[in-house]
């Protein structure tokens, strides 16, 4: 049983955030020990029926409510009420446009209806929608807010296009903002003016003829206004469109400059900041308070921000648990006893020195002490004293001693936000002791002077700086001076909002269900079937995880690992269990490990995952969280640091979700600007769903219609345009006098690298290739050359590739990408050959399937149950992000030209007159063999490949052939030889 890491005698703190409710008093509160038979059956039924009683009173509510709601889940109630509003805004829209021509005649009808039959107004209405149109429009212009009601359309239309598309081009509730304080701003700003232009001694009825304009509403509020304040009431209105037009725009920086030669010349030496993507946005990068000091002397106003800067997330302490671990030297675990020979109520933990307290004794046949000691506690004076009474207990009982590790409690996390702050941050990026900005950077409390902005000529630079600063020495004296302002390249979308953990399903702490009796039965089995073949053991202990448990075993001295391991069949037939593996030896630990799989299996849910500390807080560059591991810990890896990782595993054992939890991961850590996706999905459904999330995280070539890439003959072109970005990086690295991607971005946030000269911020780049069989089947060399190329060199420039396999053969694996793979991941395959081609290793055919994989980095393999990441999570992720503002288009990749590329190159400039002077013979050639091959004119002709390259290239150009096809030969485009003369008489000679 895991030990619970809450205290139910401290107070529940008032503001809990997202830390998880503490459990129940009966489940939390170990029962004491007793030895008589009733109370031990009727605790263990209490047991049984506790979590039965509080099943009604939590999910019949929910059930209710979802029974009258359940409607407004349908899809097909969504889409009548998206077309009622889509109409229904066409509607108003007409009905607006017709009131300003026939209203003040269907004034008249409207009032008269309680007079007047209804089929006689609708006869005498001018409307164009009758007198519905009429009457709605008397409603919503004359009574209501005047032709500021036609700010009323946008709202109906973008709600309506929310919910029947599912996605807007801008926030539903960004417009409804916008338009409603338009609307009423407005209406108040044009009844001020038709109030003041209405003359005292004027007709009443002449003067209120514009009336239409400003509405009741507007006319009424500009009335009092004006009785109230008079003329301020123009002041009160520009003030209310400064005070929205500054907080609904996040204005915060506004600058008069003064009217001067000098000021004039700085304005226009001032640097443009380089982008790399051309958006506007509604913030930029501002400098720090100790510049905006300084511009105070050369401008004439300086507006600062009006939101407060937020303060730096206060560190998480373990407070909550502090209490939890003092009470671990006090504390004695519950001794489960059961129905053994000689019984014996002994403490050990999991210390190596409770594992070997009998190393000396044999396997007699008696029943073995079960002992229950929490994973990861810590040895103090009592549990010293614990493990003593333990080796005196085990001595007395002439057998190993046995103890039981429950799985750890996963640490949730103590106040989580539901927003993931941003990574990449300045402080990450900034070295140690490189002084932070202003900005970002705590000031000492004690001092109050702000720091002054020193600025260095390049001619005057410390030559101690290093090389990282030789791209600003080196320039001219005349050049443009460089921001003072760090760039900071979230701002492209500023209003991005991480996702939540709402979109992910709860599926509450499912625990795994092994019981006592299930441990016992297999300790007992495995001892019996061990003492068969003459092999004595000094003590087990069982490690409960989610999916299996692992029995780890120290054997008496003398006897080989290599005899316990061929035992491995002889083990599983004793057990009936499949998936039996045994480690011989664990690495570091000196026992031998035996993996039983659990008869019932716990889910580990994704959002289990995300919540905990090790995921929020991790200050790694692309953190993925795979699942948790056998002692239940969460599994989180740094992909920049694997660099590569290849994926296999059999049809139905969760390698599609394995590549969705990757995915979830890297979008709930990482910021738009920082990261980019390529998607190869030969499948065509598996990574359709981030088509959302184009604008955002994708990257494709230019000229592309989508970005996911389906189509074989494509992928050839986008590998190698990822290897054209790649020497383009490192170029930039080059010169910029960097190692690798980190250093790079740090200098151009901390603008020390020009924009002009071609520098750019550079997002990570993850390739994701879901089947890379079918790739090698259909392009062979033309796929693993630039994949080798790609894992062998992108590691230092942020270019990273996750390759996913269904057949992990030599053949689809094959030497060159294996070796350029030191990460590599194994779900369940079907043969020992496939787990040794993946892993080089066996034991990846005795997975239990079902998201069971094995991970492997370097020598070390671990067992990680997967996260279960359903579909529609993955829908509702993608949707958050895809309905939020985005770049104007995907990440554009280089543009591949030649051959490789499938364009044609430089053959539209190509001179007739450097024509081959075989030219003719070779198109006879083509066309009367109908094969556009250039091994065909290398035969024929017995001419070099790169003359034969050269004919197909001016071929190509004069129309015989096709564009390049990949490994596939060129489409002759010419039937028969006479039609093939007339072309070749229409060529310039």
């Amino acid at each position: 049983m895991a030990k619970n890491t809450y205290k139910q005698d401290q107070p529940t703190p008032v503001s809990r955030g997202n830390e998880p409710r503490p459990p129940r008093a009966t489940s939390a509160r170990p029962a004491p020990a007793e030895t008589t038979a009733p109370r031990e059956n009727r605790r263990a039924s209490e047991a049984k029926a506790a979590p039965k009683v509080p099943r009604p009173s939590f999910k019949l509510p929910t059930f209710e409510l979802g029974g009258m709601f359940a409607f407004v889940r349908d899809r097909r109630f969504q889409l009548f009420l998206g077309f009622f509003f889509l109409l229904g805004s066409l509607y108003l829209t007409i009905a607006f446009l017709s009131f300003l021509f026939t209203g003040h005649a269907d004034q008249s009808v409207v009032a008269g209806l309680d007079r007047t039959p209804v089929k006689e107004a609708g006869q005498e209405s001018g409307n164009w929608l009758g007198l519905v149109g009429a009457m709605v429009a008397q409603v919503f212009i004359y009574k209501g807010f005047g032709v500021a009601a036609f700010a009323l359309i946008p709202i109906v239309f973008f709600l309506g296009y929310k919910i029947v598309f599912r996605r807007a081009g801008v926030s539903v509730s960004y417009v409804l903002a916008l338009c409603v304080f338009i609307m009423g701003w407005l209406s108040v700003l044009l009844g001020y003016v038709v109030h003041s232009m209405q003359a005292p001694d004027a007709d009443p009825a002449l003067s209120h003829r514009l009336d239409f304009l400003s509405g009741g509403i507007g006319y009424e509020a500009a009335l009092w206004l004006d009785s109230l304040i008079g003329w301020g009431t123009v002041l009160l209105l520009a003030f209310l469109l400064i005070s929205f037009v500054v907080f609904f725009f996040n204005v915060t920086t506004l600058n008069l400059p003064r009217f001067g030669t000098e000021q004039e010349e700085s304005n226009e030496a001032a640097p443009v900041p380089h982008n790399q993507f051309s958006q506007p946005s509604p913030r930029g990068n501002y400098a720090t308070p100790a510049t905006l000091e300084e511009e105070e002397k050369d401008f004439g106003m300086t507006v600062r921000s009006l939101r407060p800067t937020p303060a730096a997330a206060p560190p998480v302490t373990a407070q909550a648990f502090e209490d939890d671990d003092d009470s671990d030297d006090t504390d004695v675990p519950v001794v489960m006893s059961g129905s053994v020979a000689s019984p014996a109520a002994s403490v050990a933990p999991v210390a190596g020195a409770g594992l070997l307290a009998g190393a000396g004794a044999a396997v007699a046949g008696a029943a073995l002490p079960l002992t229950v000691a929490p994973a990861a506690a810590a040895i103090s004076a009592a549990g010293a004293a614990a493990t003593v009474a333990a080796a005196g207990a085990t001595a007395a009982s002439k057998g190993p001693s046995f103890s039981i590790e429950s799985a750890m409690d996963p640490e949730p996390v103590a106040v989580l936000p539901t927003r993931v702050p941003t990574p990449l941050s300045l402080a990450d990026l900034a070295d140690a002791d490189a002084p932070l900005p202003a900005s970002t950077s705590q000031q000492p409390s004690a001092t109050n002077q702000q720091p002054t902005l020193q600025i260095t000529k390049p001619n005057e630079l410390d030559p101690a700086a290093g090389a990282d600063m030789a791209v600003i020495a080196d320039e001219d004296e005349d050049a443009d001076a460089m921001p003072a302002v760090n760039y900071d390249p979230t701002l492209d979308l500023s209003r991005y909002q991480y996702p939540t953990l709402e979109l992910l399903n709860d599926y509450g702490q499912a625990k795994a269900q092994v019981t006592k009796e299930e441990l016992e039965a297999n300790k007992d089995r495995i001892v019996e079937t061990l003492g068969h073949y003459g092999i004595n053991i000094a003590s087990i202990k069982a490690t409960i995880g989610p999916t299996v448990t692992l029995y780890e075993i120290v054997p008496d001295a003398g006897v080989r690992i290599s005899k316990i391991k061929s035992l491995e069949d002889d083990i599983a037939l004793s057990l009936a269990a499949l998936g039996i593996r045994i480690i011989a030896p664990i690495p570091g630990k000196g026992t031998i490990g035996i993996e039983v799989p659990n008869t019932k299996k716990e889910m580990v849910s994704i959002r289990s995952v995300f919540s905990t500390e090790k995921f929020a807080h991790t200050e790694m560059d692309l953190p993925i969280a795979f699942g948790r591991t056998i002692t239940n810990e969460v599994f989180v890896v740094d992909l920049a640091k694997m660099p590569h990782l290849l994926m296999a595993g059999a049809t139905g054992q969760g390698k599609s979700v394995g590549l969705n939890v990757i995915l979830a991961s890297l979008l709930y850590k990482r910021h738009p600007a920082q990261l980019k996706f390529v998607l190869v999905d030969p499948k065509k459904v598996e990574l359709s769903i981030f088509n959302k999330i184009e604008r955002h995280f994708l990257a494709k070539l230019p000229d592309t219609e989508e970005a996911i890439i389906t189509d074989t003959k494509k992928v050839v072109n986008t590998l190698n345009s990822l290897c054209m970005e790649m020497d383009r990086r490192y170029d930039l690295l080059k010169d910029a006098g960097c190692r690798n991607l980190k250093e790079y971005n740090r200098k151009f946030i901390e603008r020390r690298l020009n924009p002009k000269k071609g520098h750019r911020y550079l997002p990570f780049i993850v390739l994701v290739i879901d089947e890379l069989a079918d790739l090698m089947m259909t392009a062979g060399k033309e796929v693993e050359t630039p994949i080798a190329r790609l894992a062998q060199l992108a590691r230092a420039i942020g270019i990273h590739l996750i390759v996913a396999t269904q057949r992990p053969s030599v053949n689809v694996i094959t030497g060159i990408i294996k070796a350029n793979f030191p990460c590599r991941i194994s779900f369940k395959v079907t043969s020992k050959i496939d787990s040794r081609t993946i892993l080089d290793a066996g034991g990846a055919d005795q997975l239990v399937g079902q998201g069971d994989m094995l991970i492997s980095q370097g020598s070390d393999i671990i067992r990680v149950q997967c996260a279960f990441i359903d579909t529609p999570e993955v829908d509702r992720l993608c949707d958050f992000v895809g309905e939020q503002q985005g770049y104007p288009d995907a990440y554009m990749l280089p543009e591949v030209v030649g051959e490789s590329g499938g364009g044609n190159g430089d053959l539209e400039d190509m001179d007739p007159a450097q024509r081959d002077s075989m030219f003719e013979e070779a198109a006879r050639v083509i066309v009367t063999h109908q094969q556009g091959s250039t091994s065909l004119l290398q035969r024929r002709l017995k001419l070099g490949y790169n003359r034969a390259g050269r004919l197909i290239d001016q071929l190509e150009h004069a129309g015989v052939v096709g564009p390049f096809e990949g490994s596939k030969a060129r489409e002759v485009l010419i039937p028969d030889e006479y039609s093939l003369e007339q072309l070749l008489n229409t060529l310039p000679k």
